[in-house]
């Protein structure tokens, strides 16, 4: 047991019980006073001179030469018992707070330990989470279903990239195509499309980026942002975890307008400086995502001058918070595009 607990002191860096003398030199030095004391005393009561009534030996007087001897004698062991207690003690203290620290530093580094290890599996549970909702959203707008209208067979749209779609569009009279003369697509739709489905069962943002698909401009927004948007991805940069801070509407309605510079800088409000630098590293080495990051910044400059012209600042504002305006920002910031 003495062994046991001796180990497990000596792994958690305690030092060991130390192991004292039997004979100090407090001892020492209480053998030396008593010793001299009693030869004093000795010396004294010899050199004294004899009593002269001839009486016997008085009781109170043996009583009193005795306390007069041995009574300095016996302060004298109880000061080195003191002493010798005292350094004891003093000892036992610093060697039990240097096992509190030690435990408390044990302590501290197992709860770290344990923690990271309980962090570790909610971290890895939301990225499994956020990349399996990616995928089903990526899912959801590679395949989805026209409203369910009574009677009629749901049309299935195979990519949200419905590229050539206006090809496939039956042509009128003139050379007028159907895309033509459809109505303009709302602006509620719009955000609600650039924003893209939050859920494979959020029926209103479908709904929305199926309205939008069929207007060549916001259709050719939508494909550009999807397609950064999957790259992002696959850095782990996701919109939705990006808090850029908020731009007036004036200074998005300045940008439309053509101007740069200080006057616009708000619109990078992108401060992640993680993000910002996988984005910057992406675009010097990756071609790919360097084309498809500027294609997406022109359509949606395109797409700002025409919906700054009659949108009120509620709709801007709304347009900001949506996932494609956040990728904008952000890869805005790192090509430069508010200078």
């Amino acid at each position: 047991m003495a062994e046991r607990q001796t180990t497990t002191e000596s792994s958690l860096g305690i030092p060991a019980k130390a192991q004292y003398p039997r004979i100090t030199a407090t001892e020492v030095v209480a053998i030396a006073l008593s010793l001299l004391w009693m030869g004093v005393a000795a010396l004294f009561f010899l050199t004294l001179p004899a009593s002269q009534d001839g009486s016997g030996v008085d009781s109170l007087r043996f009583v009193i030469t005795l306390m007069a001897v041995f009574l300095p004698v016996a302060m004298i062991w109880v000061a080195a018992s003191a002493a010798r207690s005292t350094r004891v003690m003093r000892e036992e203290s610093q060697r039990l707070q240097i096992a509190i620290d030690a435990m408390r530093q044990t302590y501290l580094a197992d709860r770290q330990n344990r923690g990271a290890t309980t962090l570790q599996p909610t971290v890895e549970k939301k990225l499994n989470e956020i990349a399996q909702a990616t995928r089903q959203t990526e899912s959801a707008l590679a395949t989805f279903a026209s409203s369910r209208d009574a009677g009629r067979r749901p049309l299935a749209i195979t990519s949200a990239r419905v590229v050539g779609q206006a090809d496939d569009q039956p042509s009128l009279a003139l050379g007028t195509s159907a895309e033509d003369i459809l109505p303009p697509l709302d602006k509620a739709d719009l955000i609600r499309a650039l924003n893209f489905p939050d859920t494979d069962k959020d029926e209103e943002g479908f709904a929305a980026l199926r309205r939008a698909l069929k207007d060549r401009q916001a259709r050719q927004l939508v494909q550009a942002s999807q397609d950064v948007l999957t790259l992002l991805s696959q850095d782990g940069i996701y919109m939705d975890d990006l808090r850029p801070d908020r731009a007036r509407p004036e200074i998005w309605r300045r940008f439309a307008k053509g101007e740069r510079g200080r006057a616009v800088a708000a619109l990078g409000g992108v401060r992640d400086r993680s993000c910002l630098a996988l984005t910057s590293g992406r675009m010097r080495e990756d071609t790919i995502f360097r084309d498809a990051a500027h294609h997406f910044l022109r359509r949606f400059d395109q797409t700002l001058v025409t919906f700054e012209e009659t949108a009120t600042d509620e709709d801007i504002s709304d347009l900001s918070e949506t996932r494609t305006a956040r990728a904008f920002m952000l890869l805005g910031r790192v090509t430069g595009a508010f200078d």
